[in-house]
């Protein structure tokens, strides 16, 4: 499957010589964007912006066109234009892209009556996530093979979130590992117990937390293709009678648990389902159980950059932390522990695009060339928002207000001697 769908447009590089209108454009572009350390080149090779010193980068307009649809929709018409090769930006594209999401926060902050009215002629509605929504934004997204993502997640585990480097100089399998036993020691696991996990992957923490841990593991996931190799794996590495994968909705999630894990998920839940998801955890949580919710977020509310919604992770909603908590007080849940892992989630990104591009040509041959520079695209603005804090790694621990036994140190943390 190809879900990526970029209309085509047959353009050519225009003949004209861009008018006073078009360079106004161009320095009205520049100033709504908060006047970023970045200059535009028209498509005759002009420059405008030429009195920045020292700019970050050059953003390459290669005819009109392009530059008409970045002018009606920034984000959108920039990932448009980007992925189809018709705007090429001239130094680094995380450099540039760090720029420019920081002038933009600033433009937020101290906006004039201009950006007010763009923005409000561009303002996105987030996409649904009821039963039939979540599957078809799921298959846009994790359904595009696993032969893809293996050529540059993990390749023992095929870990498609954040790493934990407790040192810099880890590999990114290594820090996938990290990640792992980093929140099997938050939740306290012990041999035998019982864990429901909310959205698996491709089944990697489920084999861990069954191999190292000796738990039994039952993980719900709406993605054909990962459960299906989830499943294989299972049974390669022998760990097929202590963990079942269920090709179901979080929402049908039943029974009792000792523990209840979701890594990764809660992103494509949507706002208006927290509780929703609150109530599976009062549900299925037993007496004395403990929870944790790994989840991409914000520190002020806002909906996902709209290209990245419309053409990568439809459905996707990043909440903060005060949004995440109408998972637990609805409930009487205490929260025990919230970490935030922002910079590491910026060095896994470096690392999946390192591996990205090593793979270029093969993923070209698998599907084409706006393909490839979409997800470069996508990888490099993602490592841009986490290092200037646009987007957050948020970590909740989490368990029954009434519960008296949860530790009261987090002397567990660092005691990775629970692991068989």
């Amino acid at each position: 499957t190809q879900p990526l769908t970029i209309p085509a447009k047959q353009r050519s590089a225009s003949p004209s010589v861009p008018s006073r209108t078009d360079r106004y454009l161009a320095r009205k572009l520049l100033e709504l964007a908060g006047s970023p350390q970045v200059r535009i080149q028209l498509w005759d090779g002009s420059i405008v912006g030429e009195k920045i010193e020292n700019p970050l980068a050059t953003l390459r307009f290669k005819n009109r066109s392009a530059f008409r649809e970045v002018l009606r929709n920034r984000e959108v018409g920039f990932g448009d234009a980007y992925s189809d090769g018709n705007v090429e930006v001239e130094g680094s594209l995380v450099e540039f892209l760090c720029e420019i999401y920081r002038a933009d926060e600033h433009a937020q902050n101290n906006p004039n009556w201009q950006s007010r009215i763009i923005r409000a002629l561009t303002r996105q509605k987030a996409r649904s996530n009821s039963l039939t929504g979540s599957k078809a934004n799921i298959h846009h997204h994790y359904d595009l093979g696993n032969d893809f993502y293996s050529l540059w997640l993990d390749r023992e585990a095929m870990q498609y979130t954040c790493a934990y480097y407790a040192r810099p100089d880890f590999t990114i399998e290594r820090a996938q590992r990290e990640k792992m036993d980093h929140v099997c020691r938050k939740l306290k696991l012990k041999p035998g117990q019982t864990v429901v996990e909310a959205g698996c992957g491709w089944g990697g923490f489920a084999r861990h937390m069954a191999k190292h841990y000796g738990v039994k593991v039952t993980s719900f996931n709406i993605s054909h293709e990962q459960i299906v190799y989830a499943q294989q794996q299972a049974i390669v590495e022998g760990v097929n009678d202590q963990v079942e994968f269920v090709e179901d909705d979080y929402r049908n999630i039943t029974g009792d648990f000792d523990v209840f894990v979701s890594i990764g998920m809660l992103e494509h839940v949507g706002s208006q389902n927290y509780s929703v998801l609150g109530s599976v955890v009062d549900k299925c949580l037993k007496e004395n159980g403990l929870a944790l919710v790994h989840s991409i977020g914000r520190n002020v509310p806002a909906l996902m950059n709209p290209w990245i919604e419309k053409r990568i992770f439809p459905g996707a909603y990043p909440p903060t932390l005060r949004e995440m908590m109408d998972i637990v007080e609805p409930f009487n849940f205490s929260v025990l522990d919230v970490e935030n892992l922002r910079l590491h989630y910026a060095q896994t990104l470096y690392h999946w695009l390192e591996r990205f591009e090593d793979h270029e040509s093969t993923i070209q041959e698998m599907f084409d060339d706006t393909f490839v520079r979409a997800w470069r695209l996508y990888l490099c603005g993602s490592i841009a928002s986490f290092l200037v804090g646009s987007l957050q790694l948020f970590q909740v621990v989490f368990a029954r207000g009434e519960d008296n036994s949860v530790a009261m140190t987090r002397e567990h943390l660092y005691q990775p001697e629970n692991r068989s």
